[in-house]
């Protein structure tokens, strides 16, 4: 199925929103529950596959497999139904970047992180790719299943921080932090080893396992996963068992006791 040609622009900075314009017929398929605002001439519609194929048996299994990234059971589709142009607005969920992959130039699928999906032009195909090593799937620390993208539209994907593309030449090797990796093309080799040495791996803080990336290909990084963002957060919240950090005045204390977080 060819996809939808669509227009976009990317609103904001560190909470972006994209905002899509359709011409009418088009559509856009997007995760339930990430659209900011659409205009009058949006139909919107829930379908646990947008693109309808393979009957009720076959939606239901491409569903079940979405579940199993954390995503939602259903898309939500939107679609112009106007004589002229609309927009429909997605926004991010936490800080940091919307990535907007052009299928077509990235030789028509990217691998990324579960989570990671925002929306589509209509004609693209979101699925579940699994990692090619045992390995990667005990230790990848974001877990062995992945997101597929694939199609030759527009897709947009969200991730948290700042966004960094790198282009491995053929046998160039990247050692990542599993968190940071957002996403990759299929033809990069992605496999999990350990940091090496015992007293690395209990007090280098990095974790025990990198993910490699040996090219050739694309990977794009994030400089803050959304998991290592709610750690911090987790931290410093009282009601959880975390502490206040940066409060070391008396007007910090005494504002804690009049706010209710302590007794």
């Amino acid at each position: 199925m060819q996809a939808d040609v669509i227009d976009y622009e990317l609103i904001g900075d560190d909470m972006q929103m994209v905002k899509i314009t359709l011409d009418p017929g088009e559509a856009v398929l997007a995760e339930a529950g990430s659209m900011c605002y659409m205009t009058q001439g949006i139909d919107m519609d829930t379908r646990m596959d947008p693109h309808g194929e393979g009957g009720f048996l076959g939606s239901l299994f491409k569903a079940g497999k979405r579940m199993l990234t954390g995503e939602s059971f259903f898309f939500t589709t939107f679609t112009c139904v106007s004589n002229r142009r609309e927009d429909v607005a997605f926004a991010s969920p936490y800080p940091g970047k919307i990535v907007p992959f052009n299928l077509r130039e990235q030789g028509g699928s990217v691998l990324c992180q579960k989570d990671a999906f925002l929306c589509a032009a209509r004609g693209v195909d979101v699925d579940i790719a699994f990692t090619k090593r045992l390995g990667t799937g005990f230790f990848g620390g974001e877990g062995f299943i992945l997101q597929r993208l694939t199609g030759d539209g527009l897709a947009f994907i969200h991730a948290g921080g700042t966004i960094l593309p790198i282009d491995l030449a053929p046998g160039e090797r990247l050692r990542v932090d599993t968190g940071c990796l957002v996403g990759f093309t299929p033809e990069v080799d992605y496999d999990i080893q350990f940091v090496g040495g015992i007293k690395t791996a209990l007090f280098g803080g990095e974790g025990l396992f990198f993910a490699t990336m040996t090219g050739p290909g694309k990977v794009w990084l994030q400089t803050l996963p959304f998991s290592r963002l709610a750690d911090r957060v987790i931290a410093c919240a009282p009601r959880v068992g975390g502490r206040r950090k940066g409060e070391g005045s008396i007007l910090g204390g005494l504002g804690a006791m009049l706010d209710g977080d302590k007794a």
